[in-house]
């Protein structure tokens, strides 16, 4: 697959305002793990391999395990996900699969499990790495060696 237009190139100044919500997630209280559910989930869900790759790479610099990795697009089949944890990833595929809404349901068990402040900073990771999914693949971009 070749890659596309090299966006960062073309248009520095979307990459350096995307730069700025990672950096804005990396100042709030949204620690690794769920960071790292969150983009490796989105990522599956959009069919994003360069994204696949990368964050699953992050996921297990930070402790995640490999278990919990295999087994994340089965998460709802398996007892090794906390309910915060299940809450994140019913969040991330009802955001990423936006055109079917976000479920009252899911919503609610969100708030109960993690405030509504952390459930902000959830939805905005989540929105960002569907940004990121889309800028690449529409982009083509390939994987690191």
């Amino acid at each position: 697959m070749d890659q596309r237009l090299n966006m960062q190139q073309l248009e520095p100044n979307a990459y350096k305002a995307m730069y700025g919500l990672a950096k804005y997630l990396g100042a709030t209280g949204l620690n690794a793990t769920h960071q790292n559910l969150i983009n490796v989930r989105a990522s599956q869900l959009n069919g994003c391999a360069f994204c696949i790759d990368m964050h699953t790479r992050e996921a297990r610099a930070h402790g995640e395990t490999e278990q919990r990795l295999y087994l994340l697009n089965a998460w709802r089949e398996t007892t090794l996900f906390t309910i915060e944890e299940q809450a994140i990833l019913a969040m991330t595929e009802e955001v990423t699969f936006i055109s079917k809404h976000v479920s009252a349901a899911t919503y609610q068990q969100a708030v109960a499990a993690l405030g509504e402040q952390y459930l902000a900073q959830v939805i905005m990771a989540i929105v960002t790495i569907n940004a990121w999914n889309r800028i690449s693949i529409a982009t083509n971009l390939p994987l690191s060696a």
